[in-house]
């Protein structure tokens, strides 16, 4: 593993441990929808925002968070090089959901100027672009919120083969992860069954969407994340700690 893969993050504090250790322990056995439904009550999980990147399989907790309470804070992440697909999308799902306090965060307009200027970063760093146009916007959003709420699930990639429904985001942070156990089976029934809008880039062949520039078509058998940076030993965009670490690259 290349030295710079990852950074260190401080350790979570004992007491954040304990209420992670805690929720988890309380919600072990409950359905996604419980458990959604419990944190966004839980005065132990604090206040809490749903991330979303109005992706392929992003409509299923979307949904779930406009049956459950559609005035839950949704930051999207306007990383501006975002498929033109993927922004009508988000609006015409937050319409259709009614979703009420949807946020597009982007990257200030001065740090675009001064790391990226010419919009060519991401072909020379790939690390640095994600850090620039999503890490840190998202850091700035989630600052007035006690944690975070991901679709993440185990079978999206080796990384998240263990992931729990509530794990740390750094010291002070928490995240929250109800679909963590659901199968791809279990994802397509329920947008069946429930008759939801797919991503339009889904039926030519991007069962994962991320921008443009790092997002290309995944042949039939491929891993559904294999088009996202391909060819490059990287499968997250920074947002996400794992083991207590930030995902800057690689993962071994």
């Amino acid at each position: 593993m290349p030295e710079a893969a990852l950074d260190v993050a401080a350790p979570a504090p004992p007491e954040q441990a304990a209420r992670i250790a805690a929720l988890n322990a309380r919600y072990r056995h409950h359905s996604a929808t419980a458990v959604l439904d419990g944190a966004l009550r839980d005065p132990q999980a604090g206040r809490l925002t749903l991330v979303s990147s109005f992706g392929a399989e992003s409509v299923v907790l979307l949904h779930l968070v406009s049956v459950i309470d559609p005035a839950t804070p949704v930051l999207f992440i306007d990383t501006q090089m975002l498929f033109t697909e993927t922004l009508e999308y988000q609006q015409d799902l937050s319409e259709r959901l009614g979703l009420r306090d949807v946020r597009i965060i982007r990257a200030s307009d001065a740090a675009m100027a001064a790391e990226d200027p010419d919009g060519t970063l991401n072909q020379r760093d790939t690390d640095a672009c994600c850090d620039l146009r999503k890490t840190r916007p998202l850091q700035k959003a989630l600052s007035g919120f006690d944690g975070w709420i991901t679709g993440r699930k185990r079978f999206q990639s080796g990384s998240r083969a263990a992931l729990d429904f509530f794990e740390a985001d750094g010291p002070g942070r928490i995240k929250v992860n109800p679909l963590a156990h659901w199968a791809p089976e279990d994802v397509r029934a329920y947008m069946e069954e429930n008759r939801l809008p797919r991503h339009p880039m889904v039926a030519r062949g991007y069962p994962s969407i991320g921008c443009a520039p790092c997002t290309s078509p995944v042949a039939p058998g491929e891993d559904p994340r294999a088009g996202r940076w391909r060819g490059q030993n990287k499968e997250e965009c920074g947002i996400h700690i794992v083991d207590g670490r930030v995902v800057r690259g690689p993962i071994a």
